[in-house]
């Protein structure tokens, strides 16, 4: 309890209401002098952060090991001991994605040498060739994207190399605006197949395949936890179709979905957070074995995870809670899929 003198008025200075101990029966602010010493600030600052970091782990652990349980615990009425089901998500939404931004990508990594670098390319006549780079320090993607452009250079042409994909039988945009103004009547696109196949053109005439690829998944990276956001209640709402209505409220099915969905970020985290602590070892047959078994039974985890959670949490029998948990599990990955696509399909009309 707080050791602050009570103040003399008893009138609440948040809502007005009449105190008559330390605490307002209407708001629950303590009736304390609003002026505090440097000392104060700190003990309280500690206290705060002590008492939060108890409950997270706590949450935390409760969340990745025990399916279900952190649900059942807060819709019994223990909330004060675990982080709220917003806030819980909230928050490792942040961290995952901030701290993920933050961490080097491998393709980051720089190779330092007092000598130039010297890379081995193939030239037109098929023979390889050093190619110097004096830069003393050099970032490896520079080194690999270098080599892969040379030869790519040397052998096929941009055109060529998007020649099958996204293939709509138009070259080039000249050609399209040809056969648009002067083909038959038949063989001409609406407005909005013209739309489409231009802006296929244009993009296919600045980007390779390659190029064009990666832009996809930079930008699912950055569209995911929105993605997550955006069909949480349609989560939510799916699992309240397969359940009796009488027994369970649209509420609980959220509060379940608000955990499910903190784990599965919780999860690329730890995965991600694994993956580079291993860099961090000489490279072997042992660290990658390692590396292997530890991400493949992350993975095994986020999938099993789901069916536990479900038996337990609705306490249906384990054949009946299977066969709705595998109907779930296609239905939700089919509408997460049409998600993403819709986000993708967003994403190509808006490149430049």
């Amino acid at each position: 309890m707080s050791k602050s003198h009570l103040r003399k008025d008893k009138t609440c200075l948040n809502c007005r209401h009449v105190v008559e101990k330390r605490y307002c029966p209407n708001c629950g602010q303590e009736n304390t002098d609003t002026r505090k010493t440097f000392h104060h600030l700190f003990i309280h600052f500690f206290e705060d952060l002590t008492h939060y970091e108890n409950a997270f782990w706590k949450t935390i652990k409760n969340l990745y090991l025990r399916p279900s349980s952190l649900t059942k615990e807060y819709l019994s009425g223990k909330r004060l001991s675990y982080l709220a089901p917003v806030r819980l998500y909230i928050f490792i939404s942040f961290i995952t994605f901030f701290l993920i931004a933050l961490l080097p990508n491998s393709e980051d990594e720089y190779i330092t040498s007092d000598q130039p670098i010297a890379l081995k390319v193939t030239g037109k006549d098929g023979k390889v060739h050093d190619s110097i780079i004096n830069q003393k320090k050099i970032k490896l993607a520079d080194i690999i994207k270098a080599n892969e452009a040379e030869q790519l250079k040397n052998h096929l042409s941009h055109e060529k190399i998007n020649e099958g994909f996204l293939n709509f039988g138009y070259k080039n945009l000249k050609e399209l605006d040809s056969c648009q103004n002067y083909g038959p009547a038949k063989e001409k696109l609406d407005d909005w197949e013209y739309s489409i196949v231009k802006k296929t053109l244009l993009v296919k005439a600045k980007y390779s395949q390659q190029e064009l690829m990666e832009k996809f998944l930079e930008q699912a990276r950055h569209d995911f936890p929105k993605t997550l956001f955006i069909y949480m209640p349609l989560f939510a709402f799916i699992l309240w179709l397969f359940h009796g209505k009488k027994r369970w409220y649209y509420f609980d099915h959220g509060i379940f979905t608000l955990h499910y969905f903190s784990f599965l970020l919780l999860s690329v985290l730890i995965i991600v957070f694994f993956r580079k602590a291993m860099d961090c070892f000489v490279e072997n047959a042992f660290t990658n074995i390692v590396t292997k078994i530890g991400v493949y039974a992350a993975y095994a985890w986020m999938f099993y995870y789901f069916f536990p959670a479900h038996h337990r949490f609705y306490g249906e029998t384990r054949m009946i809670s299977f066969m709705k948990s595998i109907v779930l599990f296609i239905i939700n990955s089919i509408l997460i899929l049409v998600l993403l696509l819709i986000f993708m399909l967003y994403t190509f009309i808006n490149i430049h």
